[in-house]
């Protein structure tokens, strides 16, 4: 028997995906099942169809390519959405001798064969959707796109962002699921905030315990958008990535979402040293309960209006749990642990990544957060009581550089 929840609509329901989970916890509401009418096929004699939302991925790693199998999926149930998800494409020569775009699409005469569209490359195995579209020119692969997914390594953003001015819409709305920030001395450039300057738009953040080949898998998983504008806005980006095992919910904070989703990398650092080291659950335990408070303290004390409850959405403490057990950076430093620090990091990311980096990688020196955030304590004013106190950060650090015993 199929019980059916009632509730006092707190936002528009036409145009949400049939069969969708939706929860948007700053309604305050437990998850709603809605059932609507498919999306009818278009008619070109139905009416013009540019008033609808367009969608672009920029970016097509793994966690990109996940991206887009999740949002082309909705747009093709939501009535107000175009049917095809471009994805930009950084193109590569395989082993092959093929593009990586072409084999994405698998062409065939010029014909996509919509049964057989996945990314070889970084996420094998795994359909992307017969209406996602690799396109390795980035100008073309945001035409006319008014909903912008940045999702590429964040040490590319700012070249990414300077090709597309005045290239892109003047309405268009973006997201960044990038975890990392760009580090300078008066304090750090949060990836949103550098996007919507360089463009001159909004941009929601969404951040979580995504381990991408898990949900590409449709393992369930949860994630937060962070939000600070409209609210119709952000309900369309919650639409459009919600699936029944992907479920979203929404918060206020931006700047928490985000450095959530970035100082989480340095815990798993130290979280990957204690396992290379064999030195227990319980002493990985209490990295995490300490990272978790540090990474309270010095998002509080960059942008004092972060919320407390932040920290326990999936962004904050799920984020930090999941990234801390099977993280790439906890695999890297376990290993270079193992080598007794003879081996490089970057020498290990190579090797044992095959091609992904690791996260929240910045381009001022082509480094991890890992050493950037004690250097950006050290230089920061603000920021310099908390060496007093907080010691993961700057000791994660410096046993990865092999200073300590």
């Amino acid at each position: 028997m199929q019980m059916q929840l009632l509730t006092r609509p707190t936002a528009p329901l036409a145009g949400i995906a049939p069969d969708l989970f939706l929860r948007c916890r700053r309604h305050r509401l437990p998850p709603i099942r809605v059932s609507l009418p498919k999306k009818p096929i278009h008619n070109a004699a139905d009416g013009d169809r540019s008033q609808r939302y367009k969608v672009a991925v920029i970016g097509s790693g793994n966690w990109g390519s996940v991206a887009a199998k999740l949002v082309a999926s909705n747009a093709l149930k939501l009535n107000n959405f175009h049917d095809e998800v471009r994805m930009w494409v950084h193109e590569e020569t395989l082993s092959s001798g093929e593009k990586l775009s072409d084999v994405i699409n698998r062409t065939n005469v010029g014909v996509i064969e919509a049964l057989t569209l996945e990314n070889v490359a970084y996420l094998p195995g795994v359909k992307l959707g017969q209406n996602v579209v690799a396109d390795p020119d980035l100008e073309h692969a945001v035409e006319g796109s008014n909903m912008l997914v940045f999702v590429s390594p964040h040490q590319y953003v700012k070249d990414v962002c300077m090709k597309l001015v005045g290239k892109i819409r003047k309405d268009v709305e973006a997201i960044s699921l990038i975890k990392g920030m760009e580090v300078k001395v008066d304090g750090p450039c949060l990836i949103s905030n550098l996007i919507s300057q360089l463009l001159g738009l909004n941009c929601c953040v969404l951040m979580g315990a995504n381990i991408a080949d898990e949900i590409a898998m449709e393992r369930f998983s949860e994630a937060t958008i962070g939000f600070k504008e409209s609210d119709d806005v952000v309900d369309r980006w919650a639409g459009l990535f919600s699936t029944p095992y992907f479920s979203v919910s929404c918060v206020e904070d931006v700047e928490g979402v985000e450095l959530c989703g970035t100082l989480k990398n340095v815990v798993a650092v130290a979280a990957g040293l204690v396992d290379g080291l064999d030195m227990g659950n319980n002493t990985k335990a209490a990295i995490m309960r300490l990272g978790l408070k540090e990474m309270r303290a010095f998002s509080k004390r960059l942008f004092p209006s972060v919320k407390d409850r932040t920290f326990f959405e999936s962004c904050g403490v799920a984020d930090l749990i999941t990234t801390c057990l099977g993280g790439r950076n906890r695999r890297v430093a376990e290993a270079f642990a193992r080598n007794g620090g003879k081996r490089s990091f970057e020498e290990l990311e190579a090797e044992i990544l095959q091609g992904q980096k690791l996260q929240s990688r910045l381009p001022c020196e082509q480094s991890t957060t890992s050493s950037e955030v004690p250097w950006l304590i050290s230089e920061n004013k603000k920021l310099q009581m908390l060496r007093q106190g907080e010691v993961l950060v700057p000791n994660s650090h410096q046993t990865r550089k092999g200073r300590n015993n």
